[in-house]
């Protein structure tokens, strides 16, 4: 089915939220079907897709997105997305009992004190206790990847329609109707790849939300010191998560790596999350902050249980959750798209059955209620 351009647009699919996650599965979706993609914003990917710090370490996470996400690394491999970064675990000296678990991480091996300071030689030895380090880790070109997914749907005949928050969704029919600034979009199938504002989607549509919650994370890019040279250092992460640093185009990214609940915003960063991340990065790291280059904050948006809701919604027909994905959607994107065609045209789900009824939407629906 081909849709035509009226005053309500027709299609087959439409996704709404253009992500890495909604533009993964429509561009996994075109060569099948007719479908529209709406975004709120000027641009896609200007909410946490924009903002990610885009390392593909297939390990982290979810069994769910650790297996969406070895099954994106030939996309990106193809396409030219992956460069060798490496991740390194700090442990602080005297809390290593506590954090010992950490080093088991999938891929990660124990490297002694000397060998993570040939790695980063500003490293302060004496604070560190023990380092773990993951070479199976590399930067994403998010961008590449976003504009692959943008171009893929294109040259199938969909269609990318930006300026378009969803304002009312309702089923007519065999239908669902969107109202948007741009018009009317009607389709039997919605996609909802609203990020953090997915549960709003699902409000619109008449349905209880499944208590998906965004949670804020402050990044600052922050200068180096004339002399330092940190582009072939890997990305350093503070144990329990407390802090990362990483390389970025002459400078440093640094965060607290905080998740703080909050609403669905266009978000910004805590200055004084920042300075504690900033103070707890150079505990570790012997390297003077004396300016901040810029700073921003995302939105990660997890479910209760923080497993990713990938599935149609047993309450009501045709409505597709794609959704929940935390801090795991840019190195996830190419197989989350993979997979919801699968699951969307009725093919057996990649990930086996048990694995795609732990992330379904039914887990948190009971009794025809959602429960949060």
């Amino acid at each position: 089915m081909r849709g035509t351009m009226s005053k309500t647009t027709r299609c087959d699919i439409l996704v709404i939220g253009g992500g890495a996650a909604g533009l993964g599965a429509a561009a996994a979706l075109a060569p099948e079907v007719d479908l529209v993609l709406i975004e709120a914003e000027e641009a896609f990917g200007h909410h946490a897709s924009g903002r990610s710090a885009a390392l593909y370490e297939p390990g982290y996470g979810h069994a769910a997105i650790t297996a969406m996400s070895r099954r994106s690394r030939p996309f990106f491999e193809e396409i030219g997305a992956l460069s060798p970064r490496g991740l390194m675990l700090v442990i602080p000296k005297g809390e290593e009992e506590a954090h010992a678990a950490e080093l088991a991480a999938p891929g990660m091996r124990e490297i002694s004190v000397a060998e993570a300071q040939a790695l980063v030689p500003r490293l302060r030895g004496a604070a560190v206790g023990r380092c773990g380090l993951i070479e199976d880790a590399f930067d994403i070109d998010t961008d590449l990847m976003l504009q692959n997914f943008a171009r893929t749907i294109r040259r199938h005949g969909g269609r990318i329609v930006l300026r378009a928050p969803a304002q009312a969704l309702r089923r007519t029919g065999a239908n669902w109707q969107v109202e948007t600034p741009r018009g009317r979009f009607e389709a039997p199938i919605v996609v909802n790849a609203a990020g953090a504002w997915a549960d709003r989607i699902a409000r619109l549509a008449g349905l209880g939300p499944l208590g998906l919650r965004p949670m804020r994370r402050s990044v600052a890019r922050i200068a180096l010191p004339e002399g330092i040279d940190a582009r072939r250092w890997p990305m350093l992460l503070g144990a329990g998560e407390s802090w990362y640093a990483k390389p970025d185009a002459g400078a440093l990214l640094v965060s607290p790596a905080e998740e703080d609940p909050t609403e669905p915003h266009d978000a910004w960063a805590d200055d004084m999350r920042l300075a504690e991340g900033i103070a707890r990065f150079q505990e570790m790291v012997a390297l003077e902050v004396r300016r901040l280059i810029a700073s921003w904050g995302g939105l990660r948006t997890f479910a209760p249980d923080r497993a990713p809701v990938i599935g149609f919604d047993p309450r009501a027909e045709g409505f597709f959750w794609l959704a929940g994905q935390g801090g795991s959607g840019m190195m996830s994107a190419p197989g989350q798209g993979i997979l919801a065609r699968e699951m969307i045209l009725g093919a057996p789900p990649f990930i086996g059955a048990d694995l795609a009824a732990a992330i379904a939407p039914d887990r948190l629906v009971q009794g025809g209620q959602a429960v949060n």
